[in-house]
């Protein structure tokens, strides 16, 4: 038996105190000590090879340096009662393809498993795991100097939601993925020009089945093979860290797939998911779903969080399906959960897990966020753990976004009887530190895209639009908005296509395209618009009891209440001259966007530039108005000027 067919025993990266830790679910750094790492021992090199697996009777690594032999590399148990298998194959590297091959101590069960802590995987189909190292020369200094400040909660954030696979595809070839190298000049170019601050990425963690999106994750470590290695995702993140855009990753620890090679049965017994099906599946995705109630599984999910935030200086992780993890009887029939210890439908093992997670996140990278996809009235989502909460920085509004996409299907004629969809959200607005979601979910399965939510001939359609992301972009709350929207783009959203960037080749959809431009840069520039998003006193009615003429009204303002914007929004397609709206102060306001300018492919109607107020009286609340040119399924937004803008513009001249 040569030397490369030997496993080496007495190295190990664990200590006891790493076993320690991981045995009570307190190690949120297992990347660095399970899985496979290039390392040397007496001067040779080779992979040390570390495995969960406290049900199996034997643990060998089988791969292409052994021809798949699972006699070949055994690896040995440790004797700490951690369940973990170790072993140092020399003269082995990064490149290697190999897998575990576990032999059960119950059912004569035996498989060939990835590698859990795997950094990289084969190309789907195929489905071994790869030896790889994370070596990476960062450039994106200066952003990471300012990552607190990027992305405070009192920071802009105007979030781009991407699908990597069908942002844009090989122009000469449809079918061809561009790669993480490929899209980074790209999408940072087009990113900046249009003026979002983040990307967030539908997972990008390595998937088996395509058409999930990402949504059902295969490896927790591993960005997927089908863009590229670990190094060409980091040079994607790098490029857009030094356009000064910040990254947002998906990530799913609700539930994972159930293939054979994965997480799923993993030592012939039920490792990392519950063994009773009333817990430990999922009906809507045919999934498993995590254990969160064992220590090692809890620390296996904290530390692939982790790992994201640490080896790929991601900027926020948005948690993906938190209400199935919140709710044991979650899509579930009565007879097909069990209640909790206490009789309720909580899952708190769950509950207690989220916390952690975030206690954890904020501990070690104080300077990202956790964003958790909600949809239901769980309540202080957002707030301290100290205080019962379950600590996420952000929350998307799904609330929101419903009643406004329910109310603009709505033909105009008919708006005013629904006028609540809209003035409902500022009830809760502030309950949450709340981000407003136009996503995906929006658009795909059935629901069409939102220029065919939209009703009216192909005009009213695009104005429709401007009109909902300018009340988008003006409501308290962080933005999302999915590609592809922001041109408008008619079909439904497809993961196999590209997007029809032709679209924006046409003059009505390039003033769509080019509005949503200016919102985010008007969005970026104005404090009043992102510094009080989750503060009350960051906005004011002016008037939202004007139903009949679908109108609505509002101030938002910045933390020292000086800069002040007045917002108002026509949702009828008639333009309405001399409208009154209520303001606190006098002087100038000038007009700052206009849905309805002729460069956005509106009729033009606007106000010329600016308005005086007149000193009267507005329901009582208000000392002067503004008398406004409404345009026909428009919105405005005016500014106060300030004596010293006055000042400033004066000395320029």
């Amino acid at each position: 038996m040569d030397e490369k067919s030997q496993v080496v025993t007495g190295l190990s990266l664990l200590t006891d105190h790493d076993i320690y830790l991981f045995k009570e679910g307190n190690h949120f750094r297992l990347y660095d000590k399970l899985g496979a790492h290039v390392v040397a021992k007496d001067g040779v090199t080779g992979t040390y090879f570390a495995v969960w697996a406290p049900n199996a009777a034997s643990v060998s690594v089988i791969g292409d340096f052994n021809q798949w032999d699972c006699h070949t590399h055994p690896l040995t148990a440790r004797s700490d009662d951690s369940g973990i298998w170790e072993g140092f194959i020399p003269e082995i590297g990064k490149g290697t393809i190999y897998k575990y091959h576990i032999v059960s101590r119950y059912n004569h069960y035996w498989v060939d498993k990835g590698d859990p802590f795997a950094f990289f995987w084969e190309l789907p189909p195929n489905t071994a795991s790869v030896v790889w190292d994370l070596h990476y020369d960062w450039g994106d200094t200066e952003w990471m100097a300012r990552q607190k400040e990027r992305n405070a909660l009192d920071a802009p954030y105007s979030i781009y939601e991407v699908h990597l696979g069908s942002w844009r595809r090989d122009p000469g070839d449809p079918d061809r993925l561009l790669s993480y190298r490929e899209v980074a000049p790209m999408l940072a170019r087009y990113v900046k020009e249009m003026g979002f601050t983040h990307v967030e990425f539908l997972p990008v963690m390595e998937h088996p089945f395509y058409p999930s999106w990402g949504y059902q994750t295969g490896g927790y470590f591993a960005p997927s093979r089908r863009y590229g290695c670990c190094q060409d995702l980091m040079y994607l993140i790098d490029h857009l860290h030094q356009n000064d855009i910040g990254v947002i990753l998906d990530w799913v620890p609700s539930h994972f797939p159930t293939d054979e090679y994965g997480l799923s049965y993993f030592d012939g017994t039920h490792l990392y998911e519950h063994s009773d099906p009333r817990l430990g599946f999922h009906p809507d995705w045919t999934s498993g779903i995590f254990n969160y109630g064992r220590h090692e599984v809890r620390a296996y999910l904290i530390s692939s969080a982790m790992f994201w935030l640490d080896r790929y200086h991601v900027d926020a992780l948005r948690v993906d399906a938190v209400a199935s993890m919140l709710y044991l009887d979650y899509s579930r029939k009565e007879g097909e959960w069990i209640p909790n210890e206490q009789g309720g439908r909580e899952n708190l093992e769950a509950i207690a897990f989220l916390r952690r997670f975030n206690e954890m996140v904020y501990r070690d990278f104080p300077h990202v966020q956790t964003i958790a996809e909600e949809s239901t009235a769980w309540p202080m989502v957002t707030r301290p753990t100290v205080t019962g909460g379950l600590g996420f920085g952000m929350k998307w509004n799904m609330g929101w976004m419903h009643d406004t996409l329910e109310y603009f299907s709505q033909d105009a004629i008919y708006r005013k009887y629904h006028q609540d969809k809209l003035t409902f959200s500022i009830w809760y607005a502030f309950s949450e530190n709340f981000a407003l979601p136009l996503s995906h979910d929006e658009v795909v399965h059935g629901k069409g895209s939102l220029y065919g939510k939209m009703p009216g001939d192909p005009w009213q359609k695009l104005a429709n639009l401007r009109l909902l992301f300018g009340y988008m972009y003006t409501h308290p709350g962080k933005k999302l908005l999915f590609m592809g929207d922001e041109f408008g783009q008619h079909r439904e959203w497809s993961h196999l296509n590209s997007l029809d960037w032709h679209l924006a080749d046409e003059e009505p959809h390039q003033g769509l395209q080019k509005w949503v431009r200016d919102l985010n840069h008007l969005y970026r520039s104005e404090p009043a618009l992102f510094e009080t998003d989750f503060h009350r006193d960051g906005f004011a009615w002016i008037d939202f009891h004007d139903a009949d003429n679908s109108v609505i009204s509002y101030l938002r303002k910045d933390k020292a209440g000086r800069r002040v914007l007045a917002v108002i929004c026509n949702y009828t397609p008639v333009p309405r001259l001399n409208y009154r709206v209520g303001v606190a102060d006098g002087g100038f306001w000038e007009e700052v966007l206009n849905s309805d300018a002729k460069e956005y492919g509106g009729s033009g109607h606007g106000n010329m530039g600016g308005i005086e107020a007149s000193p009267a009286s507005f329901y009582g609340n208000f000392d002067y108005t503004l008398s406004v040119t409404l345009p026909p399924l428009g919105i405005v937004v005016f500014r106060k000027v300030l004596d010293e803008d006055a000042a400033s513009d004066s000395a320029t001249e």
